[in-house]
Protein backbone atom coordinates (compact mmCIF):
# COMPACT_ATOMS: atom_id res chain seq x y z
CA UNK A 1 0.00 0.00 0.00
CA UNK A 2 2.00 2.27 -1.47
CA UNK A 3 2.20 6.55 -0.23
CA UNK A 4 0.90 9.33 -2.06
CA UNK A 5 4.12 11.45 -2.97
CA UNK A 6 4.10 14.03 -0.20
CA UNK A 7 1.11 12.33 1.63
CA UNK A 8 1.35 12.87 5.45
CA UNK A 9 2.12 8.87 7.10
CA UNK A 10 -0.88 8.11 9.29
CA UNK A 11 2.11 7.62 12.07
CA UNK A 12 5.10 10.09 11.80
CA UNK A 13 8.19 8.15 11.14
CA UNK A 14 6.58 4.84 10.49
CA UNK A 15 5.49 4.11 6.12
CA UNK A 16 2.03 3.52 6.05
CA UNK A 17 2.61 -0.44 4.86
CA UNK A 18 3.46 -1.35 8.26
CA UNK A 19 0.90 0.70 10.07
CA UNK A 20 -1.89 -0.27 8.22
CA UNK A 21 -0.77 -3.73 7.01
CA UNK A 22 1.11 -5.04 10.50
CA UNK A 23 -0.69 -2.95 13.15
CA UNK A 24 -4.20 -1.60 12.73
CA UNK A 25 -4.94 -4.73 10.91
CA UNK A 26 -3.99 -6.85 13.95
CA UNK A 27 -6.42 -5.12 15.60
CA UNK A 28 -9.52 -6.54 17.45
CA UNK A 29 -12.69 -4.42 15.93
CA UNK A 30 -13.84 -2.40 19.12
CA UNK A 31 -10.33 -0.79 19.23
CA UNK A 32 -10.41 -0.58 15.42
CA UNK A 33 -13.37 1.05 15.42
CA UNK A 34 -12.32 3.75 17.87
CA UNK A 35 -8.88 4.55 15.71
CA UNK A 36 -11.62 5.68 12.72
CA UNK A 37 -12.10 8.93 15.34
CA UNK A 38 -8.69 9.78 14.90
CA UNK A 39 -8.89 11.87 11.75
CA UNK A 40 -10.74 11.31 7.93
CA UNK A 41 -7.19 9.65 6.88
CA UNK A 42 -7.61 6.84 9.53
CA UNK A 43 -11.50 6.33 8.59
CA UNK A 44 -10.10 6.15 5.01
CA UNK A 45 -7.72 3.63 5.66
CA UNK A 46 -10.04 1.59 8.26
CA UNK A 47 -12.96 1.62 5.94
CA UNK A 48 -11.31 0.03 3.23
CA UNK A 49 -12.59 -3.36 1.79
CA UNK A 50 -9.53 -4.89 1.10
CA UNK A 51 -8.40 -3.93 4.66
CA UNK A 52 -10.95 -5.29 6.01
CA UNK A 53 -10.96 -8.48 4.48
CA UNK A 54 -7.34 -8.52 5.60
CA UNK A 55 -8.35 -7.76 9.05
CA UNK A 56 -10.86 -10.07 8.93
CA UNK A 57 -8.37 -12.89 7.94
CA UNK A 58 -6.08 -12.05 10.84
CA UNK A 59 -9.29 -12.42 13.28
CA UNK A 60 -8.75 -15.71 15.43
CA UNK A 61 -11.94 -18.34 15.13
CA UNK A 62 -13.54 -18.29 18.93
CA UNK A 63 -15.93 -20.36 20.80
CA UNK A 64 -18.89 -18.64 21.23
CA UNK A 65 -21.00 -18.61 24.73
CA UNK A 66 -24.16 -17.28 25.32
CA UNK A 67 -26.78 -16.57 28.30
CA UNK A 68 -30.04 -15.28 28.89
CA UNK A 69 -29.74 -12.37 31.43
CA UNK A 70 -32.13 -10.30 33.21
CA UNK A 71 -32.16 -6.68 32.10
CA UNK A 72 -33.61 -3.79 34.15
CA UNK A 73 -37.03 -2.80 31.86
CA UNK A 74 -37.97 -6.16 32.73
CA UNK A 75 -37.46 -9.84 30.42
CA UNK A 76 -34.32 -11.21 29.38
CA UNK A 77 -31.48 -10.33 26.48
CA UNK A 78 -29.33 -12.44 24.94
CA UNK A 79 -25.28 -12.50 25.65
CA UNK A 80 -23.06 -13.55 22.89
CA UNK A 81 -19.38 -13.95 24.76
CA UNK A 82 -16.47 -15.37 23.26
CA UNK A 83 -13.78 -17.23 24.83
CA UNK A 84 -9.78 -16.44 24.16
CA UNK A 85 -7.83 -18.99 25.94
CA UNK A 86 -5.10 -17.55 24.32
CA UNK A 87 -5.52 -14.24 26.76
CA UNK A 88 -4.29 -16.84 29.75
CA UNK A 89 -5.50 -17.78 33.00
CA UNK A 90 -4.64 -15.37 35.34
CA UNK A 91 -6.35 -12.76 33.17
CA UNK A 92 -10.07 -14.18 33.19
CA UNK A 93 -11.69 -10.66 32.49
CA UNK A 94 -9.96 -10.72 29.11
CA UNK A 95 -10.88 -13.84 27.80
CA UNK A 96 -14.67 -13.44 27.77
CA UNK A 97 -15.50 -11.21 25.16
CA UNK A 98 -18.86 -9.60 25.18
CA UNK A 99 -19.83 -9.12 21.63
CA UNK A 100 -23.23 -8.59 21.71
CA UNK A 101 -26.24 -8.12 23.71
CA UNK A 102 -29.84 -8.59 21.88
CA UNK A 103 -33.58 -8.12 23.21
CA UNK A 104 -36.54 -8.74 21.15
CA UNK A 105 -39.41 -6.43 21.90
CA UNK A 106 -42.46 -8.39 23.92
CA UNK A 107 -45.10 -9.86 22.41
CA UNK A 108 -48.81 -9.88 23.29
CA UNK A 109 -50.03 -12.83 25.13
CA UNK A 110 -47.85 -13.73 28.29
CA UNK A 111 -49.50 -15.66 30.84
CA UNK A 112 -49.31 -13.13 33.73
CA UNK A 113 -49.39 -9.33 31.94
CA UNK A 114 -50.45 -10.11 28.88
CA UNK A 115 -47.41 -9.69 26.82
CA UNK A 116 -43.66 -11.85 27.00
CA UNK A 117 -40.40 -11.10 25.51
CA UNK A 118 -39.18 -14.10 22.96
CA UNK A 119 -36.24 -14.99 23.59
CA UNK A 120 -33.00 -14.74 20.57
CA UNK A 121 -30.80 -17.74 20.47
CA UNK A 122 -27.33 -18.56 18.22
CA UNK A 123 -28.05 -20.80 16.25
CA UNK A 124 -24.80 -20.93 13.34
CA UNK A 125 -22.14 -18.71 12.40
CA UNK A 126 -20.48 -17.69 8.90
CA UNK A 127 -17.43 -14.53 7.87
CA UNK A 128 -18.86 -12.63 11.81
CA UNK A 129 -22.22 -13.24 10.70
CA UNK A 130 -24.37 -14.89 13.32
CA UNK A 131 -27.29 -16.31 12.73
CA UNK A 132 -30.40 -16.52 15.46
CA UNK A 133 -32.98 -17.68 15.67
CA UNK A 134 -36.19 -16.63 17.85
CA UNK A 135 -39.49 -18.52 18.34
CA UNK A 136 -39.76 -20.29 14.98
CA UNK A 137 -38.17 -17.56 13.05
CA UNK A 138 -34.49 -16.39 12.00
CA UNK A 139 -32.79 -13.62 11.62
CA UNK A 140 -28.86 -12.11 10.63
CA UNK A 141 -26.94 -9.91 12.89
CA UNK A 142 -23.19 -8.64 12.49
CA UNK A 143 -22.55 -8.18 16.15
CA UNK A 144 -18.72 -6.38 15.00
CA UNK A 145 -21.39 -3.76 12.91
CA UNK A 146 -24.36 -3.54 14.84
CA UNK A 147 -26.42 -4.32 12.05
CA UNK A 148 -29.44 -6.77 12.32
CA UNK A 149 -32.29 -7.61 10.14
CA UNK A 150 -34.71 -10.67 10.56
CA UNK A 151 -35.17 -13.36 7.58
CA UNK A 152 -38.62 -13.36 5.88
CA UNK A 153 -39.86 -16.14 3.55
CA UNK A 154 -38.70 -18.80 5.67
CA UNK A 155 -42.26 -20.26 7.48
CA UNK A 156 -41.76 -23.50 8.47
CA UNK A 157 -38.12 -24.24 7.47
CA UNK A 158 -35.64 -25.26 10.27
CA UNK A 159 -31.68 -24.17 9.00
CA UNK A 160 -29.01 -26.85 9.24
CA UNK A 161 -26.31 -25.05 6.93
CA UNK A 162 -24.97 -21.59 6.97
CA UNK A 163 -22.02 -21.02 4.34
CA UNK A 164 -20.78 -18.37 1.51
CA UNK A 165 -21.40 -19.93 -1.81
CA UNK A 166 -18.07 -18.47 -3.71
CA UNK A 167 -19.52 -18.67 -7.18
CA UNK A 168 -21.78 -15.77 -6.19
CA UNK A 169 -20.78 -14.11 -3.35
CA UNK A 170 -24.18 -15.34 -1.73
CA UNK A 171 -24.52 -16.07 2.00
CA UNK A 172 -27.01 -19.09 1.55
CA UNK A 173 -28.69 -20.83 4.01
CA UNK A 174 -29.61 -24.83 3.89
CA UNK A 175 -32.34 -25.82 5.28
CA UNK A 176 -35.09 -28.75 5.83
CA UNK A 177 -39.24 -27.85 5.60
CA UNK A 178 -40.79 -29.30 9.34
CA UNK A 179 -42.88 -31.43 7.06
CA UNK A 180 -40.69 -33.30 4.86
CA UNK A 181 -37.10 -33.53 6.85
CA UNK A 182 -35.81 -35.51 4.16
CA UNK A 183 -36.05 -32.57 1.62
CA UNK A 184 -33.28 -30.08 1.60
CA UNK A 185 -33.55 -26.60 0.12
CA UNK A 186 -31.27 -23.54 -0.45
CA UNK A 187 -32.50 -19.70 0.22
CA UNK A 188 -29.73 -16.75 -0.65
CA UNK A 189 -30.17 -14.29 1.92
CA UNK A 190 -31.05 -10.71 0.40
CA UNK A 191 -32.88 -12.62 -2.29
CA UNK A 192 -36.65 -12.57 -3.45
CA UNK A 193 -36.90 -16.04 -4.46
CA UNK A 194 -38.12 -18.43 -1.96
CA UNK A 195 -36.17 -21.54 -0.96
CA UNK A 196 -35.13 -23.72 -3.83
CA UNK A 197 -35.51 -27.66 -3.67
CA UNK A 198 -31.62 -29.33 -4.49
CA UNK A 199 -32.50 -33.05 -2.97
CA UNK A 200 -33.24 -35.83 -0.82
CA UNK A 201 -29.99 -37.41 1.66
CA UNK A 202 -30.30 -38.74 5.15
CA UNK A 203 -31.50 -36.68 7.63
CA UNK A 204 -28.74 -34.10 9.20
CA UNK A 205 -28.52 -33.53 13.07
CA UNK A 206 -27.63 -29.93 13.97
CA UNK A 207 -25.83 -27.28 11.91
CA UNK A 208 -23.11 -28.45 9.42
CA UNK A 209 -19.14 -27.90 10.36
CA UNK A 210 -17.40 -25.63 7.60
CA UNK A 211 -13.85 -27.64 6.46
CA UNK A 212 -12.26 -27.49 3.59
CA UNK A 213 -14.93 -26.11 1.41
CA UNK A 214 -17.88 -28.36 2.51
CA UNK A 215 -20.29 -28.32 5.19
CA UNK A 216 -19.60 -31.58 7.13
CA UNK A 217 -22.69 -33.73 9.84
CA UNK A 218 -22.33 -37.00 11.33
CA UNK A 219 -24.90 -39.25 10.51
CA UNK A 220 -24.04 -42.03 12.36
CA UNK A 221 -22.01 -44.58 10.23
CA UNK A 222 -21.30 -42.12 7.79
CA UNK A 223 -20.38 -38.03 7.54
CA UNK A 224 -22.19 -35.80 4.99
CA UNK A 225 -20.22 -33.26 3.28
CA UNK A 226 -22.26 -30.46 1.12
CA UNK A 227 -20.04 -28.77 -0.98
CA UNK A 228 -20.74 -24.89 -0.83
CA UNK A 229 -19.56 -24.21 -4.63
CA UNK A 230 -20.95 -27.11 -6.66
CA UNK A 231 -23.99 -27.75 -3.39
CA UNK A 232 -23.84 -31.48 -3.79
CA UNK A 233 -23.88 -33.97 -1.20
CA UNK A 234 -20.97 -36.82 -0.71
CA UNK A 235 -20.28 -39.31 1.76
CA UNK A 236 -17.43 -39.71 3.96
CA UNK A 237 -16.40 -43.02 6.08
CA UNK A 238 -17.12 -42.39 9.79
CA UNK A 239 -14.00 -43.47 11.55
CA UNK A 240 -16.38 -46.06 13.93
CA UNK A 241 -20.20 -47.58 13.36
CA UNK A 242 -22.24 -45.53 15.95
CA UNK A 243 -25.78 -44.68 16.08
CA UNK A 244 -25.25 -42.11 18.28
CA UNK A 245 -24.14 -38.63 16.62
CA UNK A 246 -20.65 -37.45 17.06
CA UNK A 247 -19.41 -33.91 17.05
CA UNK A 248 -17.14 -32.83 14.60
CA UNK A 249 -14.74 -30.10 14.92
CA UNK A 250 -11.53 -28.63 12.41
CA UNK A 251 -8.05 -28.87 14.15
CA UNK A 252 -6.10 -26.89 11.47
CA UNK A 253 -6.42 -28.34 8.28
CA UNK A 254 -7.58 -31.61 10.06
CA UNK A 255 -11.09 -32.63 10.06
CA UNK A 256 -12.06 -34.12 13.71
CA UNK A 257 -14.74 -36.17 15.71
CA UNK A 258 -15.65 -36.79 19.40
CA UNK A 259 -17.92 -39.19 21.35
CA UNK A 260 -19.25 -38.43 24.63
CA UNK A 261 -19.89 -41.56 26.61
CA UNK A 262 -23.55 -42.41 27.96
CA UNK A 263 -21.93 -41.10 31.27
CA UNK A 264 -20.57 -38.12 30.24
CA UNK A 265 -17.83 -38.91 32.00
CA UNK A 266 -15.56 -39.32 29.03
CA UNK A 267 -14.95 -38.33 25.37
CA UNK A 268 -13.02 -40.22 22.45
CA UNK A 269 -11.07 -38.10 19.96
CA UNK A 270 -10.64 -39.15 16.60
CA UNK A 271 -8.85 -36.80 13.48
CA UNK A 272 -9.03 -37.29 9.95
CA UNK A 273 -4.98 -37.65 8.95
CA UNK A 274 -5.88 -38.22 4.81
CA UNK A 275 -9.17 -36.22 4.08
CA UNK A 276 -8.76 -37.34 0.80
CA UNK A 277 -8.15 -40.65 1.50
CA UNK A 278 -10.61 -40.79 4.55
CA UNK A 279 -8.03 -42.01 6.38
CA UNK A 280 -9.07 -41.93 10.41
CA UNK A 281 -6.62 -42.26 13.29
CA UNK A 282 -7.68 -42.61 16.83
CA UNK A 283 -6.21 -39.13 18.90
CA UNK A 284 -6.78 -39.93 22.14
CA UNK A 285 -9.69 -40.98 25.00
CA UNK A 286 -10.34 -37.64 27.81
CA UNK A 287 -11.06 -39.00 31.00
CA UNK A 288 -13.33 -35.66 32.24
CA UNK A 289 -12.61 -34.82 35.84
CA UNK A 290 -16.18 -35.10 36.74
CA UNK A 291 -15.92 -35.84 40.55
CA UNK A 292 -13.72 -31.97 40.59
CA UNK A 293 -15.89 -30.59 38.81
CA UNK A 294 -19.03 -31.69 40.74
CA UNK A 295 -17.16 -30.57 44.21
CA UNK A 296 -16.09 -27.38 42.52
CA UNK A 297 -19.80 -26.58 41.92
CA UNK A 298 -21.33 -28.41 44.63
CA UNK A 299 -23.88 -30.15 42.19
CA UNK A 300 -23.52 -34.17 41.41
CA UNK A 301 -25.45 -33.48 38.22
CA UNK A 302 -24.33 -34.67 35.03
CA UNK A 303 -22.31 -32.26 32.30
CA UNK A 304 -24.01 -30.05 30.19
CA UNK A 305 -21.46 -29.19 27.44
CA UNK A 306 -18.90 -30.30 25.87
CA UNK A 307 -16.62 -28.70 23.28
CA UNK A 308 -13.50 -29.64 22.31
CA UNK A 309 -11.59 -26.68 20.21
CA UNK A 310 -7.96 -26.10 18.57
CA UNK A 311 -5.81 -24.98 21.39
CA UNK A 312 -2.62 -23.13 19.01
CA UNK A 313 -2.36 -26.79 17.51
CA UNK A 314 -3.03 -28.64 20.67
CA UNK A 315 -6.78 -30.18 21.45
CA UNK A 316 -9.42 -27.90 24.22
CA UNK A 317 -11.40 -29.38 26.05
CA UNK A 318 -13.90 -27.15 27.37
CA UNK A 319 -16.72 -28.10 29.68
CA UNK A 320 -19.59 -26.08 30.31
CA UNK A 321 -21.15 -27.23 33.67
CA UNK A 322 -24.03 -24.91 35.46
CA UNK A 323 -22.50 -21.33 35.19
CA UNK A 324 -19.18 -22.60 34.97
CA UNK A 325 -16.78 -23.22 32.32
CA UNK A 326 -13.77 -25.70 32.32
CA UNK A 327 -10.59 -25.75 30.83
CA UNK A 328 -9.59 -29.78 30.53
CA UNK A 329 -6.53 -30.70 28.34
CA UNK A 330 -5.97 -33.92 26.35
CA UNK A 331 -4.46 -35.32 29.60
CA UNK A 332 -7.98 -34.81 31.30
CA UNK A 333 -5.97 -32.23 33.91
CA UNK A 334 -8.19 -29.74 35.07
CA UNK A 335 -6.81 -26.72 33.71
CA UNK A 336 -8.72 -23.63 34.40
CA UNK A 337 -12.25 -23.00 36.00
CA UNK A 338 -14.57 -19.81 35.37
CA UNK A 339 -17.48 -18.08 36.39
CA UNK A 340 -18.58 -18.15 32.81
CA UNK A 341 -20.69 -15.55 30.79
CA UNK A 342 -22.61 -18.82 29.26
CA UNK A 343 -22.50 -21.98 27.95
CA UNK A 344 -20.73 -23.17 24.46
CA UNK A 345 -23.27 -23.15 21.66
CA UNK A 346 -23.34 -25.91 19.41
CA UNK A 347 -20.16 -26.04 19.01
CA UNK A 348 -20.03 -22.54 17.39
CA UNK A 349 -17.18 -21.15 16.93
CA UNK A 350 -17.07 -17.15 15.60
CA UNK A 351 -14.76 -14.60 13.53
CA UNK A 352 -15.53 -11.05 13.78
CA UNK A 353 -15.57 -9.36 11.06
CA UNK A 354 -15.85 -5.47 9.87
CA UNK A 355 -16.78 -6.34 6.37
CA UNK A 356 -20.29 -4.36 4.64
CA UNK A 357 -22.40 -6.71 3.01
CA UNK A 358 -24.41 -4.93 0.72
CA UNK A 359 -27.43 -7.97 1.47
CA UNK A 360 -28.33 -6.38 4.72
CA UNK A 361 -29.90 -2.80 3.42
CA UNK A 362 -32.25 -5.14 0.75
CA UNK A 363 -33.72 -6.81 3.91
CA UNK A 364 -37.19 -5.62 5.58
CA UNK A 365 -36.45 -4.72 9.16
CA UNK A 366 -32.78 -3.96 8.52
CA UNK A 367 -31.82 -1.83 11.22
CA UNK A 368 -28.19 -0.61 12.44
CA UNK A 369 -27.07 0.49 15.83
CA UNK A 370 -30.57 0.45 17.34
CA UNK A 371 -32.93 -2.13 18.76
CA UNK A 372 -32.76 -4.92 19.45
CA UNK A 373 -29.05 -4.31 19.81
CA UNK A 374 -28.93 -2.94 23.61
Amino acid sequence: MAEAAGATPLLPGLPDEITIGEILVRLPPKPLLRCRAVSPAWRRATSARDFLLSHHARQSALPLLYSHKDVADGGQSLDVTLFDHRAGVAAATDQFQRIARLKAVPLEGGIEDGSFTPLFYPVASCDGLLLLSIECDLCICNPATQQYAPLEQLDGFMTVGFYLHPPTGQYRLLLYHETDQRAVYVFSIGSNQPPRHIGRPDPLAGHGLLFRGSLHWHTGNWIMAFDTTTESFRQIRSPVAREDYGQLFAMGDMLGIFFLNDEKTAIDIWVMKDYQGEVWAFKCRVELPVAEIRDHCQNSSHIEEVMVVNGDGELLVLVGFEDWLFQVDSDGKLIASFHARGLPSYNIVHKQSLVQHTFFPTLKGYVINDSPFI
